[in-house]
């Protein structure tokens, strides 16, 4: 079972885009993700700060 997630500022979600892309971001609540489906790429978000480094995002193709 997964820990609770830290809510994400709102505001903060409106100004993220994909640091590779420049594309906006899905917000996954129940998975703490932000999503590009441009890129391919799901960013983690941990304790409420969003992780937008592509070699820590997971590919949108695995689990």
């Amino acid at each position: 079972m997964n820990a609770p997630q830290t809510p994400v500022d709102p505001r903060l979600l409106e100004i993220l885009v994909c640091p590779l892309t420049r594309t906006t971001l899905d917000y996954d609540r129940e998975a703490g993700e932000l999503i590009s489906r441009a890129a391919g790429l799901a960013y983690p978000i941990r304790d409420g700060i969003p992780v937008m480094l592509p070699d820590d995002a997971r590919r949108l193709d695995t689990p």
